[in-house]
């Protein structure tokens, strides 16, 4: 079983105007909404892909309760928190003229210890539990050693400083990007040699047993032990990337969770990720473009 844990969670609201204008009025759509957030995400998409999941997240406020019911509509396993802040809600616009697409974040409540408390009790036994997202603010960003001490293997997929409190927190597996890594490691990384001995780096300075560094549109590096692998990205048309990522570390979760081998999940992981490049505004992967993408990917 996976358990993925959320600790800022966001309604996704996304609507689409002719052209984004400076002080005018900009009629939209009608809003999608969508519950967001890195580990919801990754549930949203294990469950897509017939695995066994269950989601914990802190949830508040009017924004908050829609964001259950979604998720309970959906049919997703969750463990909902109740926090005394409210849900934050993201915005997405999509510009028609030009196909652009603005992408508005607010911050999210602050946690209390105690809400801290619950939602790290709530977390269900698993095999692996995924950490994803950004954490809320002043969260102190050593939860993630209280994570990689349970007995399940952690998976990550965060950044700034929460990122850099990973190194030596008992991660099995961290999938940052290559922006995330040149900020964290303060140096340029301008060739795949340097790409390669940045994630060599992060397993030799403890920040995780298995690295994958995302690559964008050139794909992902696999680092691990005995395994260096490059990986090249599945070519699609892309209409909204929104939520790519989450879905690669969803795939690979549960190609892991399966019994595949690294090589054989970072194949799933850039198939879920390329699937959902297919699909509009905050939609994540649909299961038959991610087999499908799959299977023509497999050697």
């Amino acid at each position: 079983m996976i358990a993925t844990l959320t600790l800022n969670p966001a309604l996704d609201i996304t609507t689409c105007t002719d052209k984004v204008r400076d002080t005018h009025k900009m009629r939209c759509t009608a809003p999608r909404l969508d519950p967001g957030g890195g580990g919801v995400n990754v549930a949203r998409v294990v469950h897509a892909l017939g695995g066994e999941v269950t989601a914990v997240f802190p949830h508040g406020g009017p924004a908050g309760e829609t964001y259950v019911g979604l998720l309970r509509e959906a049919g997703v396993p969750i463990i909902p928190v109740k926090i005394a802040g409210a849900t934050r809600e993201s915005f997405t616009v999509d510009e028609g003229e030009t196909g652009l697409q603005y992408r508005f974040v607010l911050p999210g409540p602050t946690l209390s210890t105690a809400e801290i408390e619950a939602l790290l009790e709530a977390i269900p036994a698993a095999e692996l539990i995924v950490a994803s997202g950004s954490l809320p603010p002043g969260c102190d960003p050593g939860i993630f050693r209280r994570l990689g001490a349970l007995e399940s293997k952690l998976i990550v997929d965060t950044s700034g400083p929460a990122l850099a409190a990973c190194e030596g927190a008992g991660i099995y597996l961290l999938k940052p990007s290559l922006r995330e890594v040149k900020d964290l490691l303060g140096q340029p990384i301008e060739s795949e040699d340097d790409e390669l001995a940045a994630a060599r780096t992060l397993r030799v300075r403890g920040f995780a047993e298995v690295i994958i560094l995302s690559l964008a549109e050139r794909g992902a590096l696999l680092v691990a032990d005995g395994v260096e692998l490059r990986m090249p990205a599945v070519e699609v048309e892309t209409k909204s990337a929104v939520g790519a990522g989450d879905s690669m570390v969803g795939a690979v979760t549960l190609a892991l969770a399966r019994g595949k081998s690294l090589a054989d999940a970072l194949r799933y992981g850039i198939a879920a990720g390329a699937a959902t490049l297919m699909t509009p505004a905050t939609e994540l992967a649909r299961p038959e473009d991610v087999e499908r993408l799959y299977a023509a990917s497999s050697p």
